[in-house]
């Protein structure tokens, strides 16, 4: 007997309207939950339930869709990367701290068990999870209560450094290539045929210019072959634009288009160093025509780039060219609902504009647009036959009062402060605030331990053989 659950006189719903094809607010009205499926949405259920959750005070609203983030390293540069860049390279760190910095592998289950909590504590259901393959993976997946799409990164290359302004790149033997991207299918394969039934799994080349272009066809027609979502990092530095240049006298996504890697299939991640950028002022305007022709999906992640004192110019601008966009968190804290506060902010100082978006574009990126990205139409809306992946937000939080528009008082004041419960394919994942299936308090501990490992291997790696502290300063001294 499918079990049923209703909410029952929620404050607000954040509903799909299907004719208009669009999120929309309904008051008082109840959701009811059967199985791993949402059954009803409107008011006044009057059918029978197995437990009623009274909704007063409450905001219902879908699951939010990540899709693109580094869950098992990330957390690793919490307290390293947040003022970290290279003037050099164009403000970037991206590069030095990824020659200078390893995350121990055995010790990336702690990371990735950390984010997918700070995750489930800010409302996201699904998350693509872009990681180099490490020990208890798929097992932590399983665990966490998420929808994960695993996404095993393989590349041609290393990123190499002999200065602060050259980047280089170490080639790697083409057999030893090819086993790791078979290896990578094969995992993410094993995540689709997850008996939980809430993975999945995605074809992912790291970058790219750090794959020839016979392993990006190879893995494109592979993901197609399958039936699995496709990403790369694309359009993501002004180092990349300048290499790609240099390699084929084309920005990156025209070279990307010209050797057939993009379709609706296709996740761009970041996309943001287009021909039209201001930082590149290319001789021609091809980039977003290209990214909405093909229907590509742009994973939208603002803060890794904020940061470095870089923006998307401007996420209005990608929508209204007929872009897909999703939003992603591609780093330290995992929290869709700040990212979509400063996609909003940047975006307008960007295009010198208030009206280039709206709270709802912005909260349609992070459901329906990500849910569209992986192929996935029963996610990022409440609507019969969906999955019943769902968030309370309490709307009697000091930071929600007064609701008169719950969505603006979320993303622009509570974020996952005013985030109660949550469900996934119709189980509690998080009650009360508290993440129900998974050790955060313990995984911090074992994290911040094997953080102080990788920092202690810094000089070993970094091409000045420079301690963690200079390449990275404390914010203060520290006093003797």
């Amino acid at each position: 007997m499918t079990r049923k659950i209703c909410i029952k006189g929620a404050g607000w719903i954040v509903a799909w309207d299907a004719a208009a094809e669009r999120q929309a607010y309904l008051r008082g009205g109840d959701v009811v939950i059967a199985g791993n499926a949402i059954e009803y949405v409107g008011p006044r259920y009057a059918g029978s339930a197995d437990e009623t959750v009274d909704g007063s005070g409450l905001m219902v609203m879908p699951g939010l869709v990540d899709i693109h983030s580094h869950p098992s390293t990330e957390p690793f540069y919490r307290g390293i990367r947040e003022e970290h860049g290279v003037p050099q390279m164009y403000m970037s760190g991206l590069y030095e701290r990824s020659v200078a910095y390893a995350p121990p592998m055995e010790a990336r289950r702690y990371a990735g068990e950390v984010a997918y909590c700070e995750m489930l504590l800010s409302g996201i259901t699904t998350v693509a999870d872009l990681s180099a393959s490490y020990p208890g993976w798929l097992d932590l997946a399983g665990r966490s209560g998420l929808r994960v799409y695993l996404a095993p990164s393989f590349a041609s290359a290393r990123w190499a450094l002999e200065d602060e302004w050259r980047l280089a790149y170490k080639w790697d033997d083409p057999a030893a290539v090819e086993q790791r991207f078979m290896e990578a299918v094969k995992l993410a394969c094993a995540g689709a045929r997850h008996p939980s039934g809430r993975l999945g799994g995605i074809v992912s080349p790291a970058q790219i210019d750090t794959c020839t272009p016979e392993l990006l066809r190879e893995a494109h027609k592979c993901s197609r072959d399958f039936g699995l979502p496709f990403t790369t990092h694309c359009a993501q530095s002004v180092n990349e634009f300048n290499e790609m240049v240099r390699r084929h006298g084309k920005t990156p996504i025209q070279w990307a288009h010209e050797i057939g890697i993009l379709g609706p299939e296709t996740i761009l991640g970041h996309g943001i160093f287009t021909d039209e950028h201001s930082w590149i002022r290319w001789h021609g305007h091809e980039d977003l025509k290209i990214l909405a022709e093909t229907g590509v999906s742009i994973a939208h992640c603002p803060s890794p780039f904020a940061r470095y004192g870089q923006a998307l110019e401007d996420f209005g601008r990608y929508r209204r060219a007929g872009v897909n966009m999703g939003l992603g968190t591609d780093v330290s804290p995992h929290n869709l609902i700040e990212e979509m506060r400063l996609a909003a902010i940047l975006a307008r100082v960007a295009a010198e504009d208030i009206d280039t978006l709206q709270t709802a574009d912005l909260f349609h990126a992070g459901t329906v647009g990500g849910a569209t990205a992986l192929g996935r139409p029963d996610l990022g809306r409440l609507a019969p036959g969906a999955k019943a992946d769902l968030v309370l937000v309490d709307l009697d939080h000091p930071l929600m009062r007064p609701a008169r528009d719950p969505l603006r008082s979320l993303v622009y004041t509570a974020a996952d402060r005013a985030v109660r419960d949550v469900y996934v394919d119709g189980i509690k994942v998080v009650e009360n605030r508290r993440v129900l299936t998974l050790d955060h308090a313990g995984a911090h501990e074992r994290l911040a331990e094997a953080q102080q490992r990788m920092e202690a291997s810094v000089p070993e790696r970094d091409f000045k053989r420079r301690r963690s502290e200079e390449i990275s300063p404390l914010s203060l001294p520290v006093m003797r």
